[in-house]
């Protein structure tokens, strides 16, 4: 199922500092391309990502999430190691389009770790509304309704916009008007909620991917790792 509306957690708050920053507005120059990568699998250690057999970032904590890193467009292979060790956890090749984003993410447990491969829109979106994404890349967590509504509505009285989501499941880009929201996500079936984004405010011209995912370790409590892709 596609999680459409899901997107709205992107309305989310502050970057931590493991979150990447970038301020292009735009996708990635002629005959290049742009990849950044994000650690979110929660039981596996520290890492190093290597780009055709160099190293080019080391030493990667789980939720942190690189800046853009700029590659020649075409084939390219990808793996992630255990931090100083030739022990691979991901081999993947990848082939790059010229001026074209993308994040990669290592994703799941490790006994089942494995890359999520995005093609990002970086483009400005229409004045007035925000570009958005969501993935379910909690591997501990089960499949989940998900409810959007205005801050503070009582979420008793409320239907869900999305019913019995799985892990696994990416959302395509929505563009949104700006304004205030609050999303919750419970169990499927359920009314306990497990994440609460409170009061969301989301901004003209952002564009934002979200990533709801486990405690360090694995497991409860989930969170939102929400990644700045422009303004």
């Amino acid at each position: 199922m596609k999680l459409k509306l899901l997107t709205l957690l992107l309305a989310a708050s502050a970057l931590t500092a493991a979150c990447s920053d970038d301020d292009g507005n735009g996708t990635g120059p002629t005959g290049q391309a742009r990849v950044r990568v994000v650690h979110a699998s929660p039981d596996a250690p520290t890492v190093d990502v290597l780009v055709d057999d160099a190293v080019a970032l080391s030493n990667v904590s789980y939720l942190a999430a690189s800046n853009y890193l700029e590659l020649a467009d075409g084939g390219h292979n990808v793996k992630v190691n255990a931090a100083g060790t030739s022990t691979t956890v991901i081999d993947a090749d990848v082939d790059l389009a010229d001026g074209t984003d993308y994040t990669v993410i290592a994703s799941g447990l490790l006994d089942a770790i494995t890359p999520i491969v995005l093609t990002d829109d970086n483009s400005t979106p229409p004045t007035g509304t925000a570009r958005v994404r969501a993935i379910h890349g909690a591997p501990s967590a089960p499949a989940v309704d998900v409810y959007v509504t205005a801050p503070d509505a009582d979420l008793e009285t409320a239907s869900p916009v999305l019913s019995n989501v799985a892990f696994g499941d990416v959302a395509d880009y929505l563009e949104v008007p700006a304004g205030d929201y609050q999303v919750r996500v419970t169990p499927a079936g359920s009314k306990t909620v497990v994440i609460d984004s409170g009061a969301l405010t989301l901004a003209s011209g952002q564009v934002r991917t979200a990533i709801a995912v486990d405690a360090a370790g694995g497991g409860a409590p989930f969170d939102l790792l929400v990644l700045q892709d422009v303004n």
